[in-house]
């Protein structure tokens, strides 16, 4: 499966918001009223005004389509805000899409919608002719989600949280493609209470809604990462590698238990850690906590804020942007979002962009990046 694609910030010029967590982000203008608008025209208004845009950029990139003629399949991933007529149905419409297009409405889906959504296209296109053309369109509208309560873990989402858009264009044909679609893994770990009630959508004690981070969240989340990497490992890693992995923890868990040997984390006896990094080139790390950030990751939450499934696009369009994508490199895709579900997507460049005719979100801004960022300082216990 190949794809080309589009983003944008959703920049308002009536107003954009700033946060802790971006120092340049854009959030909802219905947030600057002394009570802040959550009807659902203003949830509808804002998810205009970032999807057209993205989709816009998306089609313009992809020369030659119609979209009229050419989009068979529609599938659109916002977890919080579902009106009706849907989100997909608002973009049938503005576009004129045709009348046998098959629409799908994501909701609920968290951080890892878009590469849900990734897994899905795949599937449809698996089985439609050749040259069918899925459009995905990630987003999250902030007014539906604002707790307006004082309870302190469900405030920080309202800090966290910021308003974007990612559209990419999807196809069981190579030609034109800039990148080639590789494997996709996804666990969910929901079955567990810990893993279930750690990032839950409830009412306070005063009756309003928001969602409640628990304070075990990044324990639970790490937990659920390592078991989903050892799935990830088991579908991208070379034989040798899984080899190595497989006598290193035969040696370390039977052979040290047996002989009553005892290791440390600097020990040469520990467990093999199989080597990721010479696989990939990129990594597109969804921004959910300091400690799994790199580079693209980390630029993107202090340049846009967390855009829930669509702040993994921005983070490609990033390392486009920057000149570093080249033809075979692969790229490795990991979100997680509440359940915990973890997804993991590897894309291979065929054709690099021209990097100095970037339009993406990072057009008027990439040249100031990566920027130093200062050092968290933790509370006095």
């Amino acid at each position: 499966m190949h794809y080309n694609d589009g983003s944008d910030d959703g920049d308002d010029p009536g107003g954009g918001g700033r946060a802790a967590a971006a120092a340049v982000a854009c959030s909802s203008a219905s947030f600057r009223y002394l009570r802040p608008e959550r009807g659902i025209e203003a949830s509808r208004e804002k998810a205009e005004l970032v999807i057209f845009s993205a989709v816009d950029k998306a089609f313009a990139a992809a020369t030659g389509l119609v979209p009229a003629d050419d989009i068979g399949t529609l599938i659109v991933a916002c977890s919080f805000t579902t009106p009706t007529p849907a989100l997909a149905d608002v973009v049938v419409r503005r576009y004129g899409l045709r009348a046998d297009v098959r629409s799908v409405n994501l909701s609920g889906m968290g951080c890892s919608g878009a590469l849900i959504a990734i897994g899905l296209a795949e599937n449809l296109l698996r089985v439609a002719p050749p040259g069918s053309r899925v459009l995905i369109v990630a987003t999250e509208i902030l007014s539906s989600m604002l707790y307006t309560g004082r309870k302190r873990e469900m405030l920080v989402p309202n800090v966290l949280f910021r308003m974007g858009a990612a559209a990419i264009i999807m196809s069981n044909s190579p030609e034109k493609a800039r990148f080639r679609l590789g494997p996709i893994v996804r666990t969910l770990t929901a079955a567990r209470d810990g893993d279930y009630r750690c990032a839950f959508q409830e009412e306070d004690d005063e009756g309003i809604t928001g969602n409640n981070l628990s304070k075990d969240l990044p324990v639970v989340a790490a937990n659920a990462l390592k078991g989903h990497l050892v799935a990830f490992g088991l579908a991208v890693l070379p034989t040798s590698e899984l080899l190595r992995v497989a006598i290193s923890f035969i040696n370390h868990k039977i052979i040290n238990k047996f002989f009553m040997i005892t290791t440390t984390k600097n020990d040469n006896n520990s467990c093999y850690r199989p080597g990721f990094h010479r696989l990939f080139q990129h990594f597109c790390i969804h921004p959910g906590g300091r400690r799994v950030l790199d580079e693209a990751s980390h630029m993107t939450l202090h340049r846009f804020g967390n855009m829930a499934s669509s702040s993994l696009l921005y983070e490609l369009a990033y390392i486009e942007a920057k000149g570093r994508m080249r033809k075979g490199d692969r790229v490795c895709m990991i979100s997680f979002s509440p359940g915990i579900d973890c997804s993991s997507v590897v894309w291979e460049c065929i054709k690099p962009t021209d990097h100095h005719l970037h339009h993406g979100p990072w057009a008027a801004c990439i040249d100031r990046y990566p920027v130093q960022l200062p050092k968290i300082v933790k509370r006095p216990a």
